[in-house]
């Protein structure tokens, strides 16, 4: 038995053949191994964490100027100057001066008026002359810096793209006395297309509509004892049953505002949205602390609007459609940040020239926001594991987020569109470079992966022939010792 263990005393093989067999295999290995090395090495560029640190503390102002017209006196300028100073934001400087036209974002003027009311017009106030300068500093501050926040819970995050879904929702058809349509059309042309116009400078919109006949709620309705049935607003959370309602009629990587036209079902009518001032709801909606109102703000999602037809409507005709769609034209303006004019201001526009360029500050300000916190969570990232690919696409994607964010930076005092603009660029490249598909696919197979992958497959290859090589050694040292002894 020990014979047979021994290679030197195998009859079927010489001991040159079989060690140069064994030889050739252990080139080959060797010889592979920096191709293989190679092929399974990380390419790990380096990212500019210096600029993107020094970026990070850079701080966005936009200048702006008011222009007092020469119906105010000359001591006007330096009290109202350091009113607003003391009531503007940090990210807001405002130089008053005197001037008689204002024709570039930024720039606004201001003028004495006969009327007891304040009036926009253009980038133009007329204020009343018997007014105190104190109100006119409150005013300009609501119009210029009109944001508590920088990030409001019901705006949605911005998109360069976004795809508006309106949907008339019949809740149940098979109950009858359902509608068959509506004249959606003339609905969008009067009522969102003005504001999706209003705001072509910011956004790109995407317009569908669909009909659907059976759209059944997730809860059971509140009877009252006047046969209508109420919506508490405990079910208002629940009330889009997103498990049943098919919303979204195509696919696209563009969020979705969705404005919901929602039709109770014959059974079902009026349904009307509850809403109190205390904690209770009583029995009858006609109690005194009550009131019912039909539409409701999903914040970053759309609005919903309960409509109940009388019995023999049957198709939502424009003049219909226009008691409703106010209601989703102001939604959509909710949903995309427009600010809201002081409640004492007259203005015969939809969007006014002051509200556009205050909603083209807050975005720059959120995207600039937006890209440095994420150029440096992929810094972060990349430095916290070793592993990390970092190929040139990330690479290059990081250096062009803040070669947009220097761009802003640049501009905030010359052009506030093309501050907007770039502010846009700078966060949509920095999160293509977070969410880069070969960096994130190593978040999902950590090197304790690999090993449990590679050694299976080369533990059984490489352990006999290690033994064997030890064994060849073993027996070619006792050759050599009995060659020498023989001697």
């Amino acid at each position: 038995m020990a014979s047979l263990l021994d290679p030197s005393t195998l009859f079927f093989q010489f001991d040159g053949t079989r060690r140069r067999i064994l030889i050739s295999y252990w080139i080959v290995i060797l010889l592979a191994t920096p191709l293989w090395w190679n092929i399974t090495s990380i390419q790990r560029l380096s990212l500019p964490s210096s600029r993107v640190n020094a970026q990070a503390h850079t701080t966005l102002t936009f200048p702006t100027t008011v222009l007092l017209d020469s119906s105010f006196e000359e001591s006007t300028v330096v009290i109202l100057q350091q009113l607003l100073e003391a009531r503007a934001p940090k990210d807001l400087s405002v130089i008053v001066q005197s001037g008689t036209q204002a024709t570039e974002p930024g720039q606004y003027l201001v003028t004495h008026s006969s009327s007891d009311d304040a009036i926009l017009s253009g980038r133009q106030l007329l204020f009343p002359s018997t007014q105190p300068l104190t109100q006119l500093a409150d005013t300009l501050t609501q119009l210029l810096a009109p944001y508590p926040a920088l990030r409001e819970f019901r705006v949605a995050q911005y998109a360069p793209r976004y795809r508006l879904a309106f949907t008339l929702l019949n809740e149940d058809a098979a109950a009858g006395h359902f509608m068959e349509g509506w004249d959606i059309k003339s609905a969008l042309r009067r009522h969102i297309e003005p504001v999706t116009t209003g705001l072509s400078l910011l956004h790109n919109f995407t317009i569908e509509s669909q009909v659907q006949f059976h759209a059944p709620l997730a809860f059971e309705l509140q009877p009252h004892e006047d046969g209508s049935f109420g919506v508490t607003s405990e079910d208002l959370t629940v009330f889009v049953n997103s498990a049943e309602w098919t919303l979204s009629s195509s696919s696209s990587n563009d969020p979705v505002l969705h404005f919901v036209l929602f039709v109770p079902s014959a059974n079902n009518r009026p349904l009307n949205i509850m809403s109190t001032r205390g904690t209770s709801i009583p029995d009858s909606p006609s109690g005194s602390n009550i009131k019912t109102v039909n539409t409701f703000l999903i914040p970053q999602w759309g609005g919903v609007v309960i409509y109940n037809p009388s019995s023999d409507e049957e198709y939502m005709t424009s003049a219909t459609l226009d008691t409703v769609f106010p209601s989703f034209s102001h939604h959509l303006l909710s949903l995309l940040g427009l600010p809201r004019l002081p409640s004492d201001l007259i203005c015969s526009n939809d969007i006014s020239d002051w509200q556009l360029d205050a909603l083209l500050r807050r975005r720059a300000l959120e995207n600039n926001q937006g890209a440095k916190d994420i150029l440096r969570s992929t810094v972060k990232l990349v430095d916290q594991i070793e592993n990390m690919p970092v190929g040139p696409v990330v690479q290059n994607d990081v250096e062009a987020a803040l070669s947009a964010l220097e761009k802003l930076h640049g501009l905030s005092s010359l052009s506030l569109v093309d501050a907007s603009r770039y502010s846009a660029e700078a966060v949509t490249i920095a999160s293509r470079a977070f969410f880069n598909p070969g960096m994130l696919a190593l978040l999902y197979f950590p090197p304790e992966h690999r090993y449990a992958v590679y050694t299976p497959l080369f533990a059984s290859a490489v352990i006999p022939l290690f033994a064997a090589a030890v064994r060849e050694i073993v027996a070619w040292r006792k050759q050599r010792l009995q060659a020498a002894s023989q001697l």
